[in-house]
């Protein structure tokens, strides 16, 4: 049984600091003490002055690539990476080999996930033209959420049958998650560049082809269809500031109906960066100009983006110096998230608080997660300890991805992850990890 105390911490949670000292017995917390609680004998004591705990984030958009895909990553090294950076849940993509478009699929992932992954898992379930009666049979307790490529294709999983698309939406009884680009006006602005420029152009014609047009045209679909049938809608990845006119305002967070994400590489690199980092920072969509970047900022910090993700989606160092057509679009991060955002805390742009809420708490009530996301007496023991002035260097020797390389190589951040806990486990102790493996399938209250 675990018994642990961390001892005079600066929790943050819920929109506060506060120094208190948290108790985990067994996989949950068992006893939230604010300021000093003297009483510790039989638990193992964590001297947590100068430090703060956090909820665990929970990240709701990775792609581990297991499986099919696992020359790349896997459930093992990727959630590694992940408890690293203080990631203690995963929501995986379907677009893997064989694609999760049917329960089957989802069970074997989970299987491979219970005996692999250390971080807490679920998996989406991708719809594609052909699996409609299987969509309206998932179990809206266990099955995280469907998966829509709207108007891009991803791994063959394009959806584009209007009547299809209608049905989804009109009967879904789960979340509908939606990849939001156009797919006609990509292929219009490919065949434009390489008329300009050729077959092998500059990496920074990546968000003249994956436009802010296509972007914003297959999300006013989404969210037209989301608002006909009063559909529970969550836009992945938004990336201009175009699309944020779509979104709900001024509205509290459990009653929205349609939500989006931000992802960190939006939030901190820019098209500026292209010249710098080309393939490493091609994804899709693209990272955009600093006018976007800095929409998506004021976003976040205004409540009209609702939560902050990764998606994490590694390719091999060989895959990506091909050149601009050939290299696969999709950026390794969940090691460093959390980091890169406190980094942005450290230059005022974001709070602490606001972090936190936008990894951590927003997830878990967006997406309805049972007993995860926050700190509090009865939820499961998913918590990172950090210290925000522990400067460290990224560099080949300490990038746990299993392609081994991140766009953030050669970056200093100030704020360094030292445990992580997964139900109570201690699985990031001292910035070493403990493979033990704790973790649990997700449940949703619903």
């Amino acid at each position: 049984m675990n018994k642990y105390v961390i001892k005079n911490a600066a929790v943050v949670n819920e929109n506060r600091t506060f120094i208190a000292t948290v108790f985990i017995l067994d996989e949950k917390i068992e006893k939230i003490v604010e300021g000093d609680a003297h009483n510790t004998s039989g638990y193992q004591v964590i001297d947590a002055e100068g430090k703060y705990l956090l909820p665990g984030v929970i990240d709701t958009h990775v792609h581990f690539r297991e499986p099919g895909l696992t020359h790349k990553g896997d459930m093992a090294s990727e959630s590694r990476a992940a408890v690293a950076g203080g990631v203690t849940s995963i929501v995986d993509m379907p677009n893997t080999i064989p694609q999760t478009a049917f329960i089957q699929h989802f069970n074997e992932k989970c299987a491979i996930a219970a005996q692999n992954c250390l971080t807490n898992y679920s998996f989406y379930v991708g719809a594609t033209n052909n699996n409609l009666k299987e969509l309206l049979t998932l179990d809206p307790a266990q099955i995280f959420g469907i998966k829509v490529f709207m108007g891009s294709s991803t791994g063959n999983m394009l959806v584009d049958k209007r009547d299809i698309l209608e049905e989804i939406f009109k009967n879904s009884s789960l979340p509908i998650v939606t990849h939001c680009e156009d797919e006609a006006i990509i292929k219009r602005n490919s065949e434009q560049i390489k008329k300009e420029y050729g077959e092998n152009p500059s990496f920074s014609v990546h968000p003249l082809i994956r436009s802010s047009e296509a972007c914003y045209v297959s999300s006013h679909k989404a969210v037209e269809l989301a608002e006909k049938y009063g559909t529970k809608l969550h836009i992945a990845h938004l990336s201009t500031e175009k699309e944020l006119s779509l979104l709900q305002k001024d509205i509290p967070l459990a009653n929205k109906k349609i939500t989006a994400e931000a992802c960190v590489h939006y939030l901190w690199f820019s098209d500026q960066d292209y010249n710098r980092l080309g393939a490493f920072i091609k994804c899709n969509p693209a990272v955009k100009s600093d006018k976007n970047r800095q929409a998506l900022r004021n976003a976040v910090n205004d409540e009209i983006i609702d939560m902050i993700v990764t998606d994490h989606a590694p390719h091999t160092l060989e895959e990506k110096q091909k050149s601009y057509f050939s290299a696969p679009g999709g950026i390794p991060l969940i090691q460093h998230s959390l980091t890169a955002m406190l980094e942005l805390a450290n230059r005022k742009i974001f709070t602490l608080e606001k972090i936190v809420r936008q990894m951590c708490h927003n997830p878990a009530v967006i997406f309805n997660i049972e007993k995860r996301g926050f700190i509090r007496e009865g939820y499961f023991a998913d918590l990172t300890l950090l210290e925000l002035s522990r400067p460290w260097n990224v560099n080949n020797d300490n990038i746990l991805y299993k392609c081994k390389w991140s766009p953030f190589s050669g970056e200093t951040f100030n704020s360094k992850i030292l445990y992580t806990f997964v139900n109570g486990n201690l699985v990031l102790e001292n910035g070493k990890i403990n493979d033990k493996i704790g973790s649990k399938q997700l449940t949703f209250v619903r």
